[in-house]
């Protein structure tokens, strides 16, 4: 006697359609609402994906895409053995580990303190002055931190002048530039970060603190053993998300703080796409070197996710 274990995979059980149905039915308004989203990433993401084959062609832009020759790997052979590239490739990943690593931390460090915060004046206040500087583009915060770090009557070096100190060229030195970059991109996204972790923290269980102070957990205790753990979601999904963009340094801001004087410290990847391609035409190799950057994206992603999966049991 056959059992449904034997029956053939490419028979459909007309009880699994009628589920499906019912279940869009039932939840169709939350169907509708994915269509826009769907939408979005079908027009700006994965159609523009056929233009791929740029990165393999010599492309002209008289031709156009599909009748400009082919050039195989060619594209990709000029930037790695390019004289620049490891200068670039040096300058991406340490600032992108840099900004890791400082970056990371801080908010949820932030969002520790002010979960503890009992004043909820205080706490709105704090919130609200650090992550404002998200909502600002970089031309604007790069003009801030030209009236503060200026060499001349920049406010922290007129600070610094009593004592002897200075001027320092914060925005022009190379040994600065960037302690500048990281420190700057840490401060403008600190608050908007703990924006997420302040809500995963308001999702933990009181009862489990209130269990922990039972058994004479400390503070710091506490803090190990029930926060973090009830965080840690949103840190690995957060940690995925800022692996997938190691090879993205910050184009806006790189390239409106890079100068003649700083650029050999600064310099990564996006700009010297942006010179190469936009400025000299070469989009053909442009192209390449984001697919090379798409490429290192998602292998870090597929290790992450086997990391999260191995340590922590979650799966993304």
């Amino acid at each position: 006697m056959k059992t449904a274990l034997h029956r053939p995979y490419t028979k459909a059980h007309p009880h699994l359609l009628r589920r499906g149905v019912r279940a869009f039915l039932r939840f169709k308004m939350l169907y509708l609402l994915l269509i826009p989203g769907m939408l979005y990433f079908t027009v700006f993401k994965y159609v523009p994906m056929a233009g791929i084959v740029i990165a393999f062609k010599n492309y002209n832009l008289a031709l156009g895409i599909w009748d400009s020759p082919w050039v195989g790997w060619k594209n990709f052979k000029d930037f790695i053995t390019g004289v620049y590239f490891w200068d670039i490739m040096g300058n991406t990943i340490l600032i992108s580990l840099y900004k890791l690593v400082f970056g990371f931390p801080a908010p949820i460090v932030l969002a520790l303190l002010l979960n503890e915060v009992r004043q909820h004046w205080f706490k709105r206040f704090v919130q609200t002055i650090t992550y404002m500087p998200h909502f600002l583009s970089w031309v604007i915060v790069y003009g801030l931190l030209v009236a503060l770090f200026a060499p001349g009557e920049g406010f922290v070096n007129l600070l610094l002048k009593p004592y002897g100190i200075g001027p320092i060229a914060f925005m022009t030195e190379p040994e600065w530039a960037r302690f500048m970059i990281v420190s700057s991109d840490v401060w403008k996204e600190i608050g908007w970060g703990a924006i997420l972790y302040l809500a995963a923290l308001a999702g933990i269980d009181p009862s489990l603190y209130e269990a922990a102070r039972i058994d004479g957990a400390s503070k710091w205790r506490q803090l190990w053993h029930v926060t973090l753990p009830g965080i840690r979601t949103v840190m690995v999904m957060l940690l995925i998300i800022k692996l997938s963009h190691i090879l993205d340094a910050g184009f806006d801001q790189i390239f409106m703080m890079a100068n003649a004087f700083n650029s050999e410290k600064i310099d990564i990847l996006d700009t010297w796409v942006y010179r190469e391609g936009l400025e000299r035409l070469k989009i053909g190799l442009a192209t390449a070197v984001g697919l090379f950057k798409a490429v290192i994206g998602f292998i870090l992603v597929v290790l992450a996710n086997q990391l999260a999966k191995k340590f922590d049991g979650q799966i993304w």
